[in-house]
């Protein structure tokens, strides 16, 4: 079928054997052998391919079977998607005119994505990247893939300004952001941000999450949950502060509509926001333990025939005493300060709680959530005993 057949036929029997090869008697070392051996043949078969692809091209045959573009037979033919596949051509057509570029990856010394990115850089100015292909390779045999967009980057400032200015444009008109609501009540959040505005939501993450990592509470939570709590920290430490925008006549906030029998944990029927999401009991208790309240009695199911004052339930006065004297999260072993914690009522306000001291304690919102899941939290003595789901008292330093 092929003219050198022998050549496939020796590089499937060898992945065959590759493939059969068992791992586990293998030493670290020679795993990490193996991956970095196997990471530079990868790249000497993309080469190939991509050699393949620009010889396909070269004589027009992907037209035969009806194909308008070379990146149209890719995706059929490969089984891959647009997207891939017009990478895969771009990189091919590229590599004609980057002999370095094309030779080390050749040898399996630099990646395809580096190729990628040396492909974009050459489009700036073609004649000055040839001038300097030979130092951007360099950077990409020795650098992570950072450092090589950072060198490509400069480069593209120094040579064509305009162009770079006009790419930092197209950057900035390609941003967006989806959220939409799934049916079991999760939110959806995927889009793409402009390089700074990515630096700064990657900023304000690793703030937070860096403020978690130092904490000598355990975290069990993966990077991703992490990153999706530390999302919610920044969103309402932007809420709290009291110079935000009014919309509608008061300032941003989250509506929980649930009626008395629900405070009261006398029914574990499901509450909704004001936007229809779905809210358990337990979850308006611990949501009403720090909120302000406003009675609206209603005829039937919806008809409000009075609305009550609202009635913030921990006013500012008594949260800067908790501040004072939890200094931070009251819970066992927890050192998350005073900007990351809720109020939290002992016996719940809708309960007959007061409104007090003596019944309230600060609560990071991962603890504030735990106590209302299982865990449970009394008053001995003026001061806090927390308690596990099976009733074991929680040993440890408890801020004074």
């Amino acid at each position: 079928m092929f003219d050198n057949a022998g050549v496939m036929d020796t590089l499937q029997t060898a992945l065959e054997e590759l493939r059969s090869e068992e791992l586990r008697p293998r030493s670290d070392g020679e795993l990490e052998e193996r991956l970095s051996r196997l990471a530079r043949y990868r790249r000497v078969i993309e080469s190939e391919s991509a050699r393949t692809v620009a010889e396909i091209e070269r004589r027009g045959s992907f037209a035969v079977d009806g194909h308008l573009s070379m990146t149209s037979f890719v995706e059929s033919r490969l089984g891959v998607g647009w997207s891939e596949a017009a990478r895969e051509v771009r990189m091919a057509r590229a590599l004609e005119h980057m002999p370095a570029a094309r030779e080390a990856l050749q040898m399996g010394e630099v990646s395809s994505s580096a190729v990628g990115t040396l492909a974009a850089a050459r489009e700036v100015d073609p004649d000055e990247f040839s001038r300097i292909e030979e130092d951007l390779v360099e950077v990409a045999r020795t650098m992570p893939a950072r450092g090589l967009r950072l060198a490509v980057e400069r480069w593209k400032v120094r040579v064509g300004p305009q162009a770079a200015a006009r790419e930092d444009a197209e950057r900035y008109e390609r941003r967006c952001m989806h959220v939409s609501r799934a049916g079991d009540g999760m939110v959806r959040v995927d889009g793409n941000l402009d390089p700074e505005t990515g630096a700064t939501l990657s900023t304000a993450l690793d703030a937070v999450t860096g403020a978690w990592a130092r904490s000598r509470v355990d975290d069990a939570r993966s990077a991703a949950q992490r990153r999706a709590d530390a999302l919610g920290e920044v969103c309402r430490g932007w809420l709290s502060h009291a110079d935000r925008p009014v919309v509608g006549g008061e300032r941003p906030h989250i509506t929980v509509v649930a009626d008395l029998e629900t405070l009261e944990g006398r029914t574990p029927a499901r509450s909704e926001t004001s936007v229809g999401t779905a809210i358990p009991a337990e979850a308006v208790r611990r949501l009403a333990c720090d909120a302000q309240v406003s009675r609206v009695i209603t005829s039937g199911r919806s008809e409000p025939i009075e609305v009550g004052r609202s009635v913030r339930v921990v006013p500012p006065s008594l949260r800067r005493a908790l501040s004072v004297r939890d200094g931070g999260c009251a819970f066992p072993t927890c050192d998350r300060p005073v900007s990351w914690c809720d109020a939290h009522h002992v016996r719940h306000w809708a309960d007959g709680g007061q409104t007090d001291l003596s019944n309230l304690i600060l609560l990071c919102r991962r603890h504030h959530r735990l106590t209302h899941g299982g865990f449970r939290v009394e008053m001995v003595e003026s001061s806090p005993v927390f308690r596990r789901p099976d009733g074991s008292v929680i040993e440890g330093p408890v801020p004074p």
